[in-house]
């Protein structure tokens, strides 16, 4: 009898628990392309292709390791449209199979899905360990149910660099801190250029996959032109080297940076690969450790992005099934509103805006605080639709599942859970993003101005959604400073910057453009 393991679009690495499991002679593997997982969404096209690329190059991989693969391409004349149905046909034309093995999903709404295939398929169904992780599930769930008041990230990160040694000195961190986030908040200097990414051009598998998302995913939102990633395991090495050597000593400093036209910055760009499992997180984290020891790259460069890794990510996985199936459902703060059509690239005045989404349409990617502090920002302080603002993100960034964007967006972007990820909203006026970046010198608004047509929406935005919400925040202790300073202001500036918002919001609800 023989066992057959499905391998999942972003389970593309020798090392998965699932496939460690099996006999290559004796055994079989099944990877498919199928329209149920590249449209339970409108994926953006870049998207599909990174991820129906990667999974053709290493089917080749398989294949030259000799594994029994069989693989399902999207046109393939036995394709049957979803996973299930795929494995199916395969046991009816391999009756000698007694068991179907993978690694457990990342996706509550596929995971579901796999727990009634026992029954419905008839066959033993082992799911393994999702092993793209340092950790796993158990150790979030244990931290979770040890009498916590509050699941903050940082707490948790110090228990992984603890049982992970990194970045420590016996039982303390190194330099006697566990975060030097303070450090990584400075603006691009005028005279500073970011090196340019790592660019492989399509070779003949990435230009068919190219031509056949082009003539099946046309209605998709984004854009094909100058796709450039990695799309195998050796490759996606390379970026992460190209990073450690070009880019880590800065990114610290400028990760919050923004620059108009300066999509990458100083960000790794390897979220893609470990989220599809062609990098693997530890050895991401020991790279960039050993650059700290070899004194290529500062303390906050180095701890700044493990903290994303080891800590983020890793917290991010753990609380979403922590918390699901009933997490996609909270909507603390009511946000129902309509998506504007700028999200989808229609035009706006608004420059934050416009740079943030025509980055993602033409990229498949914008980096964290464009995500959080612009596009993120608006949709909480505009109150925009939970459920339309989930799909979005998980439909245009090519690293995006949902394990990674529920929580982020419907926790950390919109509050919507009520504080169980985050302590506060992350709700700015338009000084932040001045702050951070050189968009408002590009902008139709003027982000000094408070009130009236040429101010900056995000200004009296920010404040009429704290006057909107202050019987929630008002005894946030984290708040407590910013309605001190709402209750001394002249009560005509509030009342003309409430009247503001409420005149900007209508024109949101009338489509109008703004």
């Amino acid at each position: 009898m023989s066992t057959l393991c499905l391998i999942l679009g972003d389970q593309l690495n020798f090392e998965m628990s699932s496939l460690k499991q099996i006999n290559k002679q004796t055994d079989y593997v099944l990877m498919a392309e199928v329209n149920a997982e590249a449209t339970y969404v409108k994926h953006h096209k870049k998207k599909i292709a990174y991820i129906f690329s990667a999974m053709r190059h290493f089917a080749k991989a398989l294949n030259d390791a000799d594994y029994q693969l069989s693989y399902i391409s999207f046109k393939d004349k036995n394709n049957k449209g979803s996973l299930f149905s795929q494995i199916e046909d395969f046991l009816k034309n391999n009756k000698a199979i007694n068991k179907l093995i993978l690694a457990k999903p990342a996706e509550y709404r596929l995971y579901e899905d796999v727990l009634s295939w026992h029954e419905r398929l008839n066959i033993n169904v082992e799911i393994t360990e999702d092993n793209r992780f340092v950790t796993g599930e158990s150790t979030f769930n244990d931290w979770a149910n040890d009498g916590r008041k509050q699941l903050r990230m940082e707490f948790f990160y110090r228990e992984m660099r603890k049982s992970s040694q990194v970045l420590m000195d016996g039982n303390k961190p190194i330099k006697d801190k566990w975060n030097f986030d303070s450090d990584n908040r400075e603006k691009l200097p005028k005279d500073v250029k970011p090196p340019s990414p790592l660019r492989f051009e399509p070779d003949e598998t990435t230009q068919q996959v190219l031509a056949l998302v082009a003539d099946e995913f046309s209605e998709h939102f984004g854009d094909l032109d100058d796709f450039h990633y990695a799309v195998t395991r050796e490759q996606a090495l390379e970026v992460l080297e190209h990073f450690i050597e070009q880019r880590l000593e800065n990114f610290g400093r400028y990760q919050d940076a923004m620059v108009q036209d300066e999509p990458w910055m100083y960000h790794s760009l390897i979220s893609f690969y470990m989220n599809t499992g062609l990098l693997m997180p530890m050895e991401v984290i020991r790279a960039a450790e050993e650059a700290y020891e070899q004194d290529k790259a500062p303390i906050n460069s180095v701890e700044g992005f493990i903290r994303q890794i080891l800590g983020w990510r890793e917290y991010i996985r753990g609380f979403y099934w922590h918390f699901m199936p009933d997490y996609d459902k909270k909507n603390s703060l009511e946000a129902t509103r309509k998506l504007p059509d700028f999200f989808w690239g229609a035009h706006t005045d608004m420059n934050c805006i416009s740079q943030s989404v025509k980055q993602t349409k033409e990229h498949a990617y914008a980096h964290h605080i464009q995500r959080l502090m612009v596009l993120g920002n608006f949709a909480l302080l505009a109150g925009l639709s939970v459920k339309e603002v989930n799909e979005w993100y998980l439909i245009v960034y090519a690293d995006a599942y949902e394990w990674v964007e529920l929580p982020n967006v419907s926790g950390m972007v919109l509050f919507a859970d009520g504080g169980k990820l985050a302590s506060k909203p992350y709700a700015a006026s338009g000084a932040y993003i001045n702050k951070m970046s050189n968009y408002c010198q590009h902008c139709r608004y003027s982000v000094k101005e408070k009130t009236g047509p040429q101010a900056c929406p995000f200004n009296y935005l920010y404040w009429g959604f704290l006057n909107k919400h202050k019987h929630k925040f008002e005894n946030n202790p984290r708040m407590a400073m910013i309605y001190r300073t709402m209750n001394k202001m002249d009560q005509e500036k509030l009342g003309h910057m409430l009247e503001d918002a409420d005149t900007f919001l209508l024109k949101l609800d009338n489509n109008e453009e703004v």
